[in-house]
Protein backbone atom coordinates (compact mmCIF):
# COMPACT_ATOMS: atom_id res chain seq x y z
CA UNK A 1 0.00 0.00 0.00
CA UNK A 2 1.21 3.36 -1.22
CA UNK A 3 1.52 6.22 1.87
CA UNK A 4 3.25 9.42 1.74
CA UNK A 5 6.78 10.12 3.81
CA UNK A 6 9.71 12.44 3.64
CA UNK A 7 12.77 10.32 2.00
CA UNK A 8 16.28 11.36 2.94
CA UNK A 9 17.93 10.22 -0.82
CA UNK A 10 21.64 10.54 0.52
CA UNK A 11 23.51 12.03 3.22
CA UNK A 12 23.11 16.14 2.92
CA UNK A 13 20.55 16.14 0.42
CA UNK A 14 16.84 18.00 0.81
CA UNK A 15 14.51 15.40 2.38
CA UNK A 16 11.65 14.32 -0.44
CA UNK A 17 8.35 14.44 0.13
CA UNK A 18 7.04 11.31 -2.41
CA UNK A 19 5.07 8.01 -2.13
CA UNK A 20 6.37 4.64 -1.03
CA UNK A 21 4.94 1.44 -0.91
CA UNK A 22 4.56 -0.06 2.66
CA UNK A 23 4.50 -3.39 3.54
CA UNK A 24 1.49 -4.95 5.59
CA UNK A 25 3.41 -6.04 8.82
CA UNK A 26 5.12 -9.27 9.22
CA UNK A 27 5.77 -11.93 12.16
CA UNK A 28 6.50 -9.21 15.32
CA UNK A 29 5.75 -6.36 13.45
CA UNK A 30 2.90 -3.70 13.84
CA UNK A 31 1.19 -0.99 11.41
CA UNK A 32 0.76 2.40 12.74
CA UNK A 33 -1.09 5.32 11.01
CA UNK A 34 0.80 8.20 12.69
CA UNK A 35 -0.96 11.66 14.36
CA UNK A 36 1.89 13.61 14.97
CA UNK A 37 5.63 13.56 14.42
CA UNK A 38 8.47 15.92 16.03
CA UNK A 39 11.31 16.98 14.34
CA UNK A 40 14.10 16.67 16.07
CA UNK A 41 17.28 17.80 15.88
CA UNK A 42 18.50 14.35 15.96
CA UNK A 43 17.19 13.98 12.52
CA UNK A 44 19.01 16.80 10.98
CA UNK A 45 21.83 15.10 12.67
CA UNK A 46 21.27 11.98 10.73
CA UNK A 47 20.68 13.74 7.48
CA UNK A 48 23.88 15.66 7.38
CA UNK A 49 25.78 12.56 8.93
CA UNK A 50 26.91 13.61 12.33
CA UNK A 51 25.27 10.60 13.02
CA UNK A 52 25.55 7.42 10.80
CA UNK A 53 22.48 5.15 9.45
CA UNK A 54 21.54 3.48 6.02
CA UNK A 55 20.22 5.62 3.17
CA UNK A 56 17.98 6.06 1.63
CA UNK A 57 15.47 6.26 4.81
CA UNK A 58 12.42 7.66 6.32
CA UNK A 59 13.70 9.86 9.38
CA UNK A 60 11.17 10.70 11.88
CA UNK A 61 11.40 9.02 15.45
CA UNK A 62 9.61 10.30 17.60
CA UNK A 63 5.86 10.20 17.14
CA UNK A 64 2.88 8.63 18.03
CA UNK A 65 -0.54 6.83 16.05
CA UNK A 66 -3.36 4.30 15.90
CA UNK A 67 -2.45 0.79 15.28
CA UNK A 68 -3.86 -0.67 11.82
CA UNK A 69 -2.62 -3.99 12.05
CA UNK A 70 -0.74 -6.65 13.84
CA UNK A 71 1.63 -9.20 12.83
CA UNK A 72 1.35 -12.84 13.50
CA UNK A 73 2.75 -13.11 17.63
CA UNK A 74 2.02 -9.75 18.64
CA UNK A 75 0.09 -9.33 21.23
CA UNK A 76 0.12 -6.28 23.73
CA UNK A 77 -1.25 -4.17 21.29
CA UNK A 78 -4.47 -4.15 19.01
CA UNK A 79 -5.75 -2.28 15.67
CA UNK A 80 -7.44 0.56 16.97
CA UNK A 81 -5.06 1.20 20.08
CA UNK A 82 -3.16 4.35 20.42
CA UNK A 83 0.78 3.75 20.71
CA UNK A 84 3.78 5.97 21.12
CA UNK A 85 6.42 5.16 19.31
CA UNK A 86 10.08 4.06 20.74
CA UNK A 87 12.66 4.21 18.59
CA UNK A 88 15.64 2.46 20.68
CA UNK A 89 13.98 -0.74 22.39
CA UNK A 90 16.32 -2.72 24.71
CA UNK A 91 16.72 -6.08 23.69
CA UNK A 92 17.09 -7.39 26.97
CA UNK A 93 19.58 -9.44 26.49
CA UNK A 94 22.90 -7.71 26.27
CA UNK A 95 25.25 -6.46 28.88
CA UNK A 96 23.91 -2.94 29.42
CA UNK A 97 20.76 -4.43 29.34
CA UNK A 98 21.72 -7.26 32.12
CA UNK A 99 23.17 -4.27 34.39
CA UNK A 100 19.45 -2.64 34.18
CA UNK A 101 21.19 0.45 31.63
CA UNK A 102 18.31 -0.30 28.77
CA UNK A 103 19.26 3.29 27.57
CA UNK A 104 22.82 1.63 26.28
CA UNK A 105 21.17 -1.38 24.77
CA UNK A 106 23.90 -2.71 22.42
CA UNK A 107 21.29 -3.72 20.02
CA UNK A 108 18.53 -0.86 20.37
CA UNK A 109 19.41 0.58 16.93
CA UNK A 110 19.80 -2.90 14.90
CA UNK A 111 16.63 -2.30 13.19
CA UNK A 112 17.87 0.91 11.39
CA UNK A 113 19.61 -1.02 8.75
CA UNK A 114 16.97 -3.48 7.74
CA UNK A 115 14.90 -2.65 4.23
CA UNK A 116 11.17 -1.80 5.83
CA UNK A 117 9.57 -0.47 2.48
CA UNK A 118 10.54 0.66 -0.82
CA UNK A 119 10.24 3.79 -2.76
CA UNK A 120 7.05 3.46 -5.95
CA UNK A 121 10.70 3.04 -8.14
CA UNK A 122 11.50 0.09 -6.04
CA UNK A 123 14.33 1.40 -4.24
CA UNK A 124 15.03 -0.40 -0.71
CA UNK A 125 14.22 1.88 2.08
CA UNK A 126 15.63 2.09 5.65
CA UNK A 127 14.02 3.06 8.96
CA UNK A 128 15.98 5.95 10.13
CA UNK A 129 16.06 4.95 13.60
CA UNK A 130 14.09 1.87 13.52
CA UNK A 131 10.58 3.72 13.56
CA UNK A 132 10.30 6.14 10.17
CA UNK A 133 8.03 8.64 11.73
CA UNK A 134 8.08 11.27 8.95
CA UNK A 135 5.55 9.48 6.96
CA UNK A 136 1.77 8.92 7.22
CA UNK A 137 2.13 5.08 8.15
CA UNK A 138 5.22 3.35 9.13
CA UNK A 139 5.73 -0.53 9.97
CA UNK A 140 8.12 -1.16 12.85
CA UNK A 141 8.79 -4.16 15.45
CA UNK A 142 6.52 -4.64 17.92
CA UNK A 143 9.23 -3.53 20.34
CA UNK A 144 9.11 -0.02 19.37
CA UNK A 145 5.39 0.34 20.35
CA UNK A 146 4.22 1.05 23.77
CA UNK A 147 0.39 1.83 24.77
CA UNK A 148 -0.18 5.44 24.50
CA UNK A 149 -1.09 7.36 27.96
CA UNK A 150 -4.93 7.85 28.94
CA UNK A 151 -5.88 11.18 28.66
CA UNK A 152 -3.18 12.51 26.69
CA UNK A 153 -4.35 13.30 22.70
CA UNK A 154 -1.51 11.63 20.63
CA UNK A 155 -0.51 14.55 18.61
CA UNK A 156 0.75 15.81 22.22
CA UNK A 157 2.08 12.17 22.95
CA UNK A 158 4.07 12.41 20.20
CA UNK A 159 6.37 14.49 22.31
CA UNK A 160 7.13 11.63 25.06
CA UNK A 161 8.73 9.71 22.72
CA UNK A 162 12.15 11.33 22.84
CA UNK A 163 12.45 15.33 23.60
CA UNK A 164 10.16 14.90 27.07
CA UNK A 165 12.18 11.30 27.53
CA UNK A 166 15.52 12.98 27.12
CA UNK A 167 15.44 16.33 28.88
CA UNK A 168 12.95 14.92 31.88
CA UNK A 169 15.26 12.23 32.25
CA UNK A 170 18.76 14.05 32.51
CA UNK A 171 17.22 15.87 35.19
CA UNK A 172 15.42 13.43 37.23
CA UNK A 173 18.38 9.83 36.26
CA UNK A 174 21.20 11.52 35.22
CA UNK A 175 22.07 14.86 36.66
CA UNK A 176 19.73 14.04 39.54
CA UNK A 177 18.41 16.89 40.37
CA UNK A 178 17.47 17.74 44.16
CA UNK A 179 14.87 19.92 46.12
CA UNK A 180 16.14 23.40 46.50
CA UNK A 181 19.18 22.97 44.00
CA UNK A 182 19.86 25.27 40.98
CA UNK A 183 20.15 24.29 37.90
CA UNK A 184 21.19 25.80 34.03
CA UNK A 185 19.85 24.50 31.13
CA UNK A 186 21.66 25.59 27.98
CA UNK A 187 19.79 25.56 24.62
CA UNK A 188 16.33 26.07 24.86
CA UNK A 189 15.01 23.94 22.21
CA UNK A 190 12.64 20.64 22.42
CA UNK A 191 14.90 19.05 24.80
CA UNK A 192 15.88 22.03 26.61
CA UNK A 193 12.33 22.98 27.11
CA UNK A 194 11.70 19.55 28.65
CA UNK A 195 14.64 20.03 30.99
CA UNK A 196 13.40 23.28 32.07
CA UNK A 197 10.06 21.83 33.44
CA UNK A 198 11.76 18.77 34.54
CA UNK A 199 13.74 20.87 36.78
CA UNK A 200 10.60 22.82 37.97
CA UNK A 201 9.20 19.59 38.99
CA UNK A 202 12.15 18.19 40.77
CA UNK A 203 11.95 21.94 42.96
CA UNK A 204 15.07 23.46 41.78
CA UNK A 205 15.45 26.38 43.70
CA UNK A 206 16.80 28.94 40.62
CA UNK A 207 16.35 27.64 37.12
CA UNK A 208 18.47 29.17 34.54
CA UNK A 209 18.22 29.05 30.55
CA UNK A 210 20.36 29.58 28.07
CA UNK A 211 19.97 30.11 24.34
CA UNK A 212 21.89 32.15 21.46
CA UNK A 213 18.54 33.35 20.57
CA UNK A 214 16.75 36.26 23.28
CA UNK A 215 13.46 35.52 21.33
CA UNK A 216 13.05 32.30 23.30
CA UNK A 217 13.13 33.95 26.74
CA UNK A 218 9.29 34.07 27.14
CA UNK A 219 8.69 30.52 25.99
CA UNK A 220 12.46 29.69 28.50
CA UNK A 221 9.70 31.09 31.24
CA UNK A 222 6.94 29.84 30.63
CA UNK A 223 8.84 25.76 30.93
CA UNK A 224 9.98 27.30 34.31
CA UNK A 225 13.23 29.56 33.83
CA UNK A 226 13.57 31.59 36.65
CA UNK A 227 16.27 33.93 34.68
CA UNK A 228 17.38 33.92 30.93
CA UNK A 229 20.63 34.86 29.53
CA UNK A 230 21.55 35.18 26.35
CA UNK A 231 25.21 32.88 25.31
CA UNK A 232 27.86 35.58 25.23
CA UNK A 233 31.75 35.10 26.25
CA UNK A 234 30.41 35.76 29.88
CA UNK A 235 27.99 33.58 30.51
CA UNK A 236 29.69 31.30 33.12
CA UNK A 237 30.29 34.62 34.81
CA UNK A 238 27.10 35.64 34.67
CA UNK A 239 25.62 32.93 36.21
CA UNK A 240 28.00 32.32 39.23
CA UNK A 241 26.95 36.42 39.47
CA UNK A 242 22.83 35.02 39.98
CA UNK A 243 24.09 32.51 42.29
CA UNK A 244 26.37 34.12 45.24
CA UNK A 245 29.48 33.80 43.22
CA UNK A 246 29.37 29.38 43.45
CA UNK A 247 28.01 28.24 40.12
CA UNK A 248 25.04 26.27 39.24
CA UNK A 249 24.49 22.63 41.17
CA UNK A 250 23.89 21.19 37.77
CA UNK A 251 24.15 22.35 34.37
CA UNK A 252 22.47 20.66 31.41
CA UNK A 253 23.71 20.93 28.23
CA UNK A 254 21.21 20.00 25.48
CA UNK A 255 23.21 21.96 22.22
CA UNK A 256 25.91 19.39 21.51
CA UNK A 257 28.22 22.24 20.95
CA UNK A 258 32.08 22.26 22.34
CA UNK A 259 31.82 25.99 23.43
CA UNK A 260 28.87 25.32 24.94
CA UNK A 261 29.72 22.04 26.75
CA UNK A 262 32.79 24.01 27.86
CA UNK A 263 30.92 26.64 29.64
CA UNK A 264 28.46 24.47 31.05
CA UNK A 265 31.22 23.31 32.55
CA UNK A 266 32.52 26.37 33.67
CA UNK A 267 29.07 27.46 35.06
CA UNK A 268 28.72 24.52 37.59
CA UNK A 269 29.81 25.36 41.32
CA UNK A 270 32.90 22.81 42.73
CA UNK A 271 31.51 19.45 43.47
CA UNK A 272 28.39 19.85 41.60
CA UNK A 273 27.44 18.00 38.38
CA UNK A 274 27.22 18.82 34.40
CA UNK A 275 25.36 16.84 32.02
CA UNK A 276 25.60 16.68 28.66
CA UNK A 277 22.90 15.62 26.45
CA UNK A 278 23.08 17.43 23.11
CA UNK A 279 24.80 15.24 20.16
CA UNK A 280 27.98 16.82 18.89
CA UNK A 281 30.29 16.08 16.37
CA UNK A 282 33.59 14.52 16.22
CA UNK A 283 35.07 17.70 15.03
CA UNK A 284 33.51 19.52 18.62
CA UNK A 285 36.74 18.93 20.81
CA UNK A 286 36.28 19.51 24.04
CA UNK A 287 39.35 20.24 26.05
CA UNK A 288 40.51 20.40 30.10
CA UNK A 289 43.61 20.30 32.49
CA UNK A 290 44.57 17.87 35.07
CA UNK A 291 44.67 20.41 37.85
CA UNK A 292 41.65 22.14 36.76
CA UNK A 293 39.85 18.51 37.51
CA UNK A 294 40.88 18.00 40.58
CA UNK A 295 39.92 21.25 42.17
CA UNK A 296 37.17 21.50 40.78
CA UNK A 297 35.83 18.28 41.50
CA UNK A 298 32.92 18.47 39.24
CA UNK A 299 31.40 15.38 37.53
CA UNK A 300 30.83 15.60 34.00
CA UNK A 301 28.74 13.04 32.02
CA UNK A 302 26.79 11.99 29.25
CA UNK A 303 23.58 11.44 28.60
CA UNK A 304 21.62 8.76 26.44
CA UNK A 305 18.07 9.28 25.41
CA UNK A 306 17.65 10.59 29.14
CA UNK A 307 19.02 7.13 30.80
CA UNK A 308 15.65 6.41 30.46
CA UNK A 309 13.62 3.43 30.63
CA UNK A 310 11.00 4.01 28.13
CA UNK A 311 8.30 1.28 29.54
CA UNK A 312 8.36 2.45 32.84
CA UNK A 313 9.09 6.57 32.62
CA UNK A 314 6.40 6.77 30.31
CA UNK A 315 3.42 6.47 32.62
CA UNK A 316 5.36 8.71 35.16
CA UNK A 317 5.43 11.33 32.75
CA UNK A 318 1.97 11.02 31.72
CA UNK A 319 0.88 11.37 35.80
CA UNK A 320 2.89 14.62 35.07
CA UNK A 321 1.05 15.91 32.05
CA UNK A 322 -2.60 15.16 33.31
CA UNK A 323 -1.77 16.75 36.55
CA UNK A 324 -0.76 19.90 34.74
CA UNK A 325 2.95 19.94 36.13
CA UNK A 326 4.04 19.10 32.19
CA UNK A 327 2.87 21.14 29.66
CA UNK A 328 3.35 19.39 26.37
CA UNK A 329 2.09 21.89 24.30
CA UNK A 330 5.30 24.52 25.89
CA UNK A 331 7.04 22.67 24.10
CA UNK A 332 5.62 22.92 20.16
CA UNK A 333 6.51 26.57 18.74
CA UNK A 334 5.15 25.22 15.32
CA UNK A 335 2.66 22.95 14.12
CA UNK A 336 3.56 21.79 10.07
CA UNK A 337 2.18 19.23 7.75
CA UNK A 338 4.25 16.44 6.59
CA UNK A 339 4.97 18.70 3.25
CA UNK A 340 6.72 21.66 5.94
CA UNK A 341 9.52 19.54 7.50
CA UNK A 342 12.19 20.37 4.37
CA UNK A 343 11.52 23.76 6.11
CA UNK A 344 11.30 23.01 9.10
CA UNK A 345 15.09 21.02 8.63
CA UNK A 346 15.96 24.93 7.00
CA UNK A 347 14.83 26.81 10.12
CA UNK A 348 17.18 24.43 12.35
CA UNK A 349 20.31 24.68 10.19
CA UNK A 350 19.40 28.64 10.26
CA UNK A 351 19.09 28.69 14.05
CA UNK A 352 15.88 29.94 13.84
CA UNK A 353 12.42 28.96 15.65
CA UNK A 354 11.83 25.61 18.22
CA UNK A 355 10.73 22.59 17.61
CA UNK A 356 7.90 21.77 14.91
CA UNK A 357 5.76 18.99 15.25
CA UNK A 358 4.36 16.93 12.19
CA UNK A 359 0.61 16.40 12.35
CA UNK A 360 -1.25 14.40 9.59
Amino acid sequence: MAVRAAVLPAVGSPLEITGIDLPDPGPGQVRVRLAAAGVCHSDLSLSNGTMRVPVPAVLGHEGAGTVVSVGEGVTHVAPGDGVVLNWAPSCGSCHACSLGEVWLCANALSGAADVYARTTEGTDLHPGLNVAAFAEETVVSASCVLPAPDGVPLTDAALLGCAVLTGYGAVHHSARVRQGETVAVFGVGGVGLAALQAARIAGASKIIAVDVSPAKEELARTAGATDYLVASDTTAREIRGLTGKQGVDVAVECAGRAVTIRTAWDSTRRGGRTTVVGIGGKDQQVTFNALEIFHWGRTLSGCVYGNSNPAEDLPVLAGHVRAGRLDLTALVTERISLDGIPAAFENMLAGKGGRALVVF
